[in-house]
């Protein structure tokens, strides 16, 4: 189970304000990626050592005033069923609105725990301002300013105190996840790797039901697949589809090992492919990249290099993930992708002996050294693979401060040509020795 922190709450109220401050606080350190998409409306962020996934639910309502609160009540009712936690957000300048009204009317019938949390609260003067929104009847209240970061400190205390304890999964089998957007073909894949057509959508009105966990077990690979393919409630409102699978791939991205990210070949990489791809680099998952499709494709012999070199430029830093070309529909390629999967998996896994690193990379070191800073010299004098469930590796010398991106992105670059950790995230930390 991952822990999702929902920002609900009419327009203008400052929730992206709110998830800027909550998720880039932590990229500010994390994530030095240069070229990553500002669109995104989900994120990752961290409080006390805990990890969440951070949805700015503004991003994903636009219409009338007519259409909106609707379209609010309906992500309202998603987040309340997709969630560990939700912010309820209001405006101290404005005070209860009727649309806050019926937000909170949806909210005091859910069971999840909702914190009010009331915004624009930037002089001592409005403080007394914030009483008002007892009347929404949600019980604590949480004032902050989310332009300056007050009481925001409070506020995640309260939020982490909810989280689920992430329990380790009772099947010790790999995971794999198959996301994408809707109609690329991730329903077909699933029936073509298992043989026999499901019907996935339950007739039953108002069921929901979490990711399917289906046992792969032939042609000597094992693991468990994990399809979002398929899973929508039916709701009597016209569903927010977009919100709600962004929800359910994060859940299950979050529980997978390996990611593996279907496209379609005829549209190539899309935004929220590339969102998704980042979302997974952060949290440390094997990437496959499936173009599917690709019987569609007028081809000459350079077209799949052409269209990899494509992929993988608008994938950068991170590039050395595996691409295969399939066609569902024909069944072209379909266990390959099975077999890359699992390859990548047992990277993602994979411990490099000590003595072997060294003998390996300290010559490259050697012949390659960081440029020396104000005249001084940095010597790196041990490498060590630190244990974690994905690959770090640290590399002890006199100076690490000194150690620039660039120098750091080399050595990424030379473990992997060494190693082979194609479609993993990898960590490189230079401590001092």
């Amino acid at each position: 189970m991952s822990n999702i922190v929902a920002i609900i709450g009419r327009p203008n109220v400052g929730k992206s304000t709110l998830y800027n401050r909550l998720t880039e606080t932590r990229k500010a350190i994390v994530d030095d990626m240069s070229g990553v998409t500002r669109d995104r409306h989900y994120g990752v962020a961290e409080w006390v050592g805990k990890p969440f996934t951070v949805i700015d639910t503004g991003g994903y309502v636009s219409g009338s005033d007519d259409v909106f609160e609707a379209a609010i009540r309906e992500q309202v009712l998603i987040a309340i069923e997709e969630s560990t936690v939700i912010l309820f957000m209001v405006d101290v300048t404005t005070g209860v609105t009727d649309l806050d009204d019926a937000i909170a009317d949806v909210l005091r019938r859910s069971n999840k725990p909702v914190l009010v949390v009331a915004n624009k609260v930037d002089n001592t003067q409005l403080l007394g301002e914030v009483h008002e929104f007892h009347s929404l009847g949600l019980g604590e209240l949480y004032a902050i300013s989310s332009m300056t970061g007050s009481g925001t400190g409070e506020l995640l205390d309260e939020v982490v105190k909810h989280f689920n304890d992430i329990e380790p999964d009772e099947t010790q089998l790999p995971k794999y996840a198959i996301v994408g957007r809707p109609n690329v073909g991730k329903s077909s894949l699933i029936n073509a790797l298992i043989g026999k057509e499901r019907n996935i959508v339950t007739s039953i009105a108002g069921t929901t039901r979490d990711s399917i966990h289906i046992h792969y077990n032939q042609f000597g690979h094992e693991f468990m697949l994990i399809d979002t393919a398929g899973l929508r409630k039916k709701t009597k409102v016209k569903e927010n589809i977009e919100f709600y699978s962004v929800m359910r791939t994060i859940k299950a991205l979050e529980e997978a090992d390996v990611v593996i990210l279907m496209i379609d070949a005829q549209e190539g990489l899309e935004s929220q492919d590339i969102n998704i791809f980042h979302l997974a680099e952060k949290n440390k998952k094997g990437i496959v990249i499936l173009a599917n499709k690709w019987d569609m494709i007028e081809k000459d012999h350079k077209s799949t290099k052409q269209f990899e070199d494509q992929i993988k430029e608008r994938l950068a830093p991170f590039t050395d993930v595996p691409i295969v070309f399939t066609s569902v529909t024909e069944k072209q390629r379909i266990f390959k992708a099975v077999e890359v999967a699992s390859q990548v998996y047992q990277n993602k896994i994979k411990k490099v002996p000590t003595s072997k690193l060294n003998d390996v990379m300290l010559p490259i070191i050697e012949a390659f050294p960081p440029p020396s800073t104000k005249g001084k010299y940095i010597k790196v004098k041990y490498i060590t693979q630190i244990s974690g469930s994905s690959p770090m590796f640290a590399f002890f010398c006199n100076l690490p401060q000194y150690i620039k991106e660039p120098y750091r992105r080399f050595v990424e670059n030379k473990l992997r040509e060494n190693f082979d950790f194609t479609g993993v995230p990898m960590q490189v930390f230079f401590r001092q020795k």
